[in-house]
């Protein structure tokens, strides 16, 4: 990814409703890798469906909520309206 990490932020501060491509995932490795097996892998879109303590995803085609711990790990680049 040419992502700046300065343009990324995490998961769950991204506003319910926006979609924002993973781009960075951080924690320990068997984090890292549960979440990508959960499909928060690097370059995956993710659509914040709520929430802020417990954030509601949709991640393809899945819904899923992750705690804020897991969400703050998750660093985002937030898309335009309507980029895919």
């Amino acid at each position: 990814m040419s992502t700046p990490f300065q343009d990324l932020s995490p998961l769950c501060q991204l506003p319910a409703g926006a979609t924002g491509r993973v781009c960075r995932l951080t924690g320990d490795e068997s984090f890292c890798q549960r979440v990508r097996e959960m499909g928060f892998g690097e370059a995956a879109l993710v659509t914040k469906i709520s929430g802020s303590i417990t954030s509601l995803c949709l991640v393809n085609g899945t819904r899923l909520a992750l705690n804020h711990s897991a969400a703050m790990s998750i660093l985002v680049e937030p898309l335009p309206t309507g980029a895919k």
